[in-house]
């Protein structure tokens, strides 16, 4: 197993220097990757051209780059950029967000994920690969019928024509495509425990398309918070969880709400997003399990860290990226050096 560092957004109440430093720590402790994120503020491309302008060998990804945002073969000029300005350190990651994003900030209608995904790659990998993108699907038609459009070719020659591409997703039918069709699996709320269920989906989708689960990267962001006290260690990442499990989609459409439900938390999950949608925003936070976060997050003493490595290694986890919570700098870099001993210390490094 290896570590990625995750910045998450730019701006998320972190000096813009600071993310810099924090990349380059992990470049220097052997981190393999620096992902960075984008919703409705920062966009992830500026955030990671900057990054890998400052940096040597670490590689460098989007956690992800928006669907509705690009169009795809938008996307493939900007991933062939990159990797060939990075010196072929690019990683890209693919999101569909959700729907208020995608309807409210972007006019894109959030219907079928599922197909614009299998459509979009498939239209990135064609540019990638330098064809002439001619494509016919119910989302995604190229070049558009009856006008003076032509089938064009990528005009510049990356260094690689397969730039790994990862998609984050949650659902059953979304793991599979990613197992079917991508290099490597984003993951959230990831725990060892529920691990079999959705690594089994990915299987399929794998198994599906003639490959081996063994070629494809599974990458769950993780939050980790360092210290004696698990509780207060806890507390550290309540409102993150609050906001995702309660916040982060409609009651109708909250994809990790779903998530929480699936992984038991059923009662607990309702509570939160009640709790949320009503503005009682400290008092969702409170309804978080502490059974929820322990077992999705890194908590408490070094020890601790390095057995819960362990397991993630164990459940299938290839690279664990490294979510760091902590009020400063100095802190979150410690951070990244403790997480980088214990996995030293599990035994279960690459």
């Amino acid at each position: 197993m290896r570590l990625g560092l995750s910045l998450g957004y730019w701006g998320s109440g972190t000096d813009p220097a600071d993310h810099l430093v924090a990349a380059r720590e992990a470049e220097r402790l052997g981190y393999s990757v620096v992902w960075a994120a984008e919703a409705y503020g920062s966009d992830s491309v500026t955030i990671l051209s900057w990054l890998a302008a400052q940096t040597e060998r670490i590689d460098v990804g989007s956690a992800v780059m928006q669907i509705p945002a690009r169009a795809a073969t938008m996307t493939a000029m900007t991933a062939a950029s990159l990797d060939t300005l990075s010196d072929g350190r690019f990683r890209l990651g693919l999101g569909v967000s959700g729907p208020q994003v995608s309807e409210g900030w972007y006019g894109v209608g959030f219907a079928k994920p599922l197909g614009r995904t299998r459509e979009y790659v498939d239209v990135v990998k064609a540019a990638l690969r330098r064809e002439r993108v001619s494509y016919d699907g119910k989302h995604i038609t190229l070049p558009l019928p009856n006008g003076p459009g032509k089938a064009l070719q990528l005009a510049i020659r990356p260094p690689r024509q397969d730039i790994p591409i990862y998609l984050a997703v949650i659902g059953p039918k979304n793991l599979e495509l990613a197992g079917e069709v991508a290099d490597g699996w984003l993951g959230i709320f990831f725990a060892p425990e529920y691990a079999g269920e959705q690594l089994a989906r990915v299987k399929a989708g794998a198994d599906r398309a003639g490959r081996d689960l063994a070629s494809i990267d599974v990458v769950p962001t993780v939050p980790v918070v360092i210290g004696d006290d698990v509780d207060g260690c806890a507390d550290a990442v309540r409102a993150y969880s609050a906001l995702y499990i309660g916040g982060m989609g409609s009651r109708e459409q909250n994809f990790y709400n779903r998530l929480a439900v699936s992984m038991g938390y059923e009662e607990a999950a309702v509570k939160v997003q009640d709790l949320y949608l009503a503005g009682k925003y400290r008092e969702a936070a409170a309804a978080v399990p502490f059974e929820f976060i322990d077992r999705t997050c890194l908590l408490g003493p070094a020890p601790r860290v390095t057995e819960r490595l362990a397991a993630y290694a164990e459940a299938g986890v290839t690279t664990l990226s490294v979510a760091p919570y902590a009020p400063d700098v100095e802190s979150r870099l410690e951070t990244l050096r403790v997480a980088a001993d214990a996995l030293d210390a599990a035994g279960v490094g690459e």
